[in-house]
């Protein structure tokens, strides 16, 4: 099952980043390039690396020049975590595409790569919580609260991986059919961003 797959490679990624814990270290993907596995590892390294500039831009005494500087960094890696799972979907698509949808075959609300982003992001808030409830600092209250966030968040985990499975499973039996969207993110683009087209009258 893939969502078993991604979940092992998502946690082994989060704990590979936490031996260093640092948003410049390298990623050292141990996967073969032309493998799915390696396209999801490096997607979950981008999404862990994110999560961290992001605690760290919100850091109230922050320099505001270095402030806006991983701003800039955190929509550069929001443009890769976009064009990743457009890969992975890619990947999909080529699984699939011998597969000759039924008459009835309908839609998914979502492709099966952004649901499985939602895994990786998953990924990362149940690390972090267990962090917490872990925490030997923390009051008694934080850690109830924690606890049971923690387990709302594995059961999440778990639905999401079903939900994944059986909507592959129904791809690959034509009972749904993928279409995919390229994202026309509007922000990077000088010709559709009108702060940045109007900066060139």
């Amino acid at each position: 099952m893939i969502s078993s797959l991604c979940n092992k490679i998502f946690d082994a990624c989060i704990q590979d980043y936490h031996l260093l814990d640092d948003v410049n270290a390298a990623i050292k993907n141990p996967y073969p390039v032309q493998d799915i596995e390696h396209l999801l590892y490096a997607k979950n390294w981008v999404d862990t690396v994110q999560w961290h500039l992001e605690d760290i831009v919100r850091n109230p005494a922050i320099n505001p020049v270095e402030g806006l500087s991983l701003k800039r960094k955190i929509d550069a890696s929001n443009q890769v975590r976009t064009d990743m799972v457009e890969y992975i979907d890619s990947y999909f698509l080529v699984q699939y595409k011998t597969v000759e949808p039924k008459k009835t075959a309908t839609i998914n609300t979502e492709s099966p790569a952004w649901a499985i982003d939602r895994l990786s992001i998953l990924a990362l808030k149940i690390y972090h919580m267990n962090m917490e409830v872990n925490r030997t600092d923390a009051s008694a209250p934080h850690i109830i609260a924690c606890t049971e966030k923690l387990a709302v968040l594995l059961d999440q985990r778990n639905d999401l991986s079903t939900a994944i499975d059986e909507l592959l499973n129904d791809i690959a039996n034509g009972d749904k059919y993928m279409k995919v969207y390229k994202q026309m993110k509007m922000y990077n683009d000088p010709g559709l961003n009108p702060v940045l087209y109007q900066q060139q009258k």
